[in-house]
């Protein structure tokens, strides 16, 4: 090998040299480099909600029915009608209660008279009694007979209240101001009374005041309480958001079954029924909807707050290094500052947390840049080492690989 060739085969390795010395010195500066990231105490909100289904409902409800039975007559009102306390919205046959009430008030008027009779009778007998000019088996006999007709006479008065009840009965009338959300009868169609009053009627006394019924699991029924915010939606208006507030928790549990797919047993599901009021002034929220609820459990405004993970932070010299000087302080609580390459512990007393924010009531001001953690990376500049080993089988050679191979054949 000549003098030139030599010559060009020493710079060739010096520039290897200097590139892998380059490539570790920056390499090993770069473990060493430290990213601090950091977040502002700010004033702002923290909460925390369960979530829950339930039905829209009007506050006051009452269904109509009949106490007799019959054929309905007349029907004034529809779905939707407006309603006032005492108005005529139905009427039922009178046929057969007026003929009711006509028996009873010949049963009554019999009996009525048999009564007097037997009373006058009873009067002159006792009368007669006293001057011992009867038998004392006269005297009880017409006893008997007053005491028999009186009994009959007061049986015969409360039949002939009911028969007139019932005939009052055939007159359908609203019990509250409201409006008729359901009609569940028609003109012509017979209603029978037996065990259970059939319904005619669902009057809602006033649909801008409604309120949700949701049901809460028993996980999550322990945080909730009167008078806590609530926020919901409803398919119906899905860009909308309705507000209230926990009204009532209702004692008695809402039990149901669900079978398992994967056994013959079934789990039971324990909820509990807590009533939520919802101001309905534009009438958007229809009974019947179903609202996804939520329920603030925690739900505090305008409080200094930093992120959870600020106190949480702890640093470590032998991460950052040497150059970086630690100022702790004994504390159960505390965040971190940083000033160039000092990091300063403060003390703080803590509220609230939700797990992403926590209050803070005194240590730190509002503005105060903590530090929430530290990374550790290479910088964009450090080139990857130089490799002689085996190369992967997947990643290309350089693009002139072969042609230099080919060129040192040819010398």
């Amino acid at each position: 090998m000549d003098k030139k060739k030599k010559i060009a085969w020493a710079a060739v390795a010096a520039i290897v040299l200097c590139g892998a010395g380059l490539w570790l010195f920056s390499g090993a500066k770069a473990k060493h480099k430290v990213e601090y990231v950091t977040a502002q105490a700010t004033r702002g909100e923290i909460s925390e909600s369960v979530t829950a289904t339930g039905n829209i409902e009007p506050v006051t409800e009452v269904e109509v029915g009949t106490q007799v039975s019959g054929i309905i007559d007349h029907i004034y009102v529809d779905y939707n009608s407006v309603v006032r306390e005492g108005q005529l919205i139905a009427e039922m046959d009178r046929v057969t209660l007026q003929a009711e009430v006509a028996t009873a008030q010949a049963a009554y008027d019999g009996a009525k008279a048999e009564y007097e009779y037997q009373k006058k009778l009873y009067e002159r007998n006792k009368s007669l009694h006293e001057k011992q000019l009867i038998a004392d088996t006269d005297y009880e006999q017409s006893l008997y007979n007053y005491q028999l007709a009186k009994s009959n006479f007061d049986s015969s008065e409360a039949s002939l209240a009911r028969a007139q009840r019932n005939l009052s009965y055939a007159t359908i009338t609203s019990p509250i101001d409201g409006v008729v959300i359901s009609k569940d009868v028609e003109e012509g169609q017979t209603v029978a009374s037996g065990f259970e009053t059939p319904t005619l009627f669902t009057i809602a006394a006033d649909l801008t005041q409604m309120q949700v019924v949701a049901d809460v699991d028993e996980a999550d029924i322990g945080g909730v309480r009167e008078g806590q915010r609530v926020t919901f939606t409803v398919d119906a208006y899905p860009e909308d958001t309705f507000t209230g507030k926990v009204m009532q928790i209702r004692l008695g549990d809402s039990s149901s079954g669900e079978s398992s797919s994967s056994s013959s047993s079934s789990s039971t599901v324990v909820t509990y029924e807590v009533v939520i009021s919802a101001p309905n002034p534009d009438l958007k929220l229809k009974p019947r909807l179903t609202a996804n609820v939520n329920i603030y459990t925690l739900d505090r405004t305008d409080v200094l707050c930093v992120p959870a993970r600020a106190l949480r932070f702890t640093p470590s010299s032998e991460l950052l290094g040497k150059d970086v000087t630690i100022a702790d302080c004994e504390a159960s609580h505390k965040v971190w500052t940083r000033q160039g390459n000092v990091l300063t512990a403060h003390p703080v007393t803590t509220g609230i947390s939700n797990g992403t924010l926590t209050e803070i009531l005194s240590g730190i001001d509002e503005g105060t840049e903590v530090i929430t953690e530290v990374t550790l990376g290479t910088t964009a500049e450090a080139s990857p080492a130089p490799t002689t080993g085996e190369r992967s089988p997947f990643m290309p050679g350089p693009p002139d690989r072969n042609k230099n191979k080919d060129n040192e054949k040819k010398q």
